[in-house]
């Protein structure tokens, strides 16, 4: 049964982008030791585009207004790109701390509804889970 998705963000300086999805977007984490946090993300959706490759893969985050997140953003310090009009949403993008970009957008289209976890079985190594919140380090 599938309960969820891992998303792996790559990163050159993963300590600063730890950290501003702790400090600056606010998202809920774990450390599962070593100041590796594994982060909670709000209800997500996936979509299957035609490509000539496979394995290449993007990751956007989802907001409710985008103009309004890129003000929030530049109260503290972040560059986003200029937001761009597209058919399906309000397009935008912002540098993380470790030089990489993340795109965020406002869709337009419409929404499917979350897939649910109820009842879904958690198995969790006992030695691996601390379940505590953590500081980014």
């Amino acid at each position: 049964m599938i309960i969820g998705a891992h998303v792996i963000i790559n990163s050159k300086h993963p300590k600063r982008d730890r950290a501003f999805f702790h400090e600056v977007l606010k998202f809920p984490s774990v450390d599962t030791g070593d100041g590796w946090l594994i982060f909670g993300l709000p209800p997500s959706e996936v979509a299957l585009h035609p490509a000539t490759k496979n394995n290449i893969h993007e990751f956007y985050l989802l907001c409710d207004d985008v103009k309004n997140f890129v003000a929030q953003m530049k109260k503290q310090k972040v560059k986003c790109g200029k937001v761009q009009k597209q058919s399906w949403g309000l397009l935008t993008n912002l540098k993380l701390p470790g030089g990489g970009d993340l795109g965020i957008y406002q869709p337009l289209h419409a929404r499917p509804k979350s897939v649910s976890t109820k009842g879904a079985i958690r198995k969790v190594s006992s030695k691996r889970r601390t379940g505590k919140a953590s500081k980014p380090r």
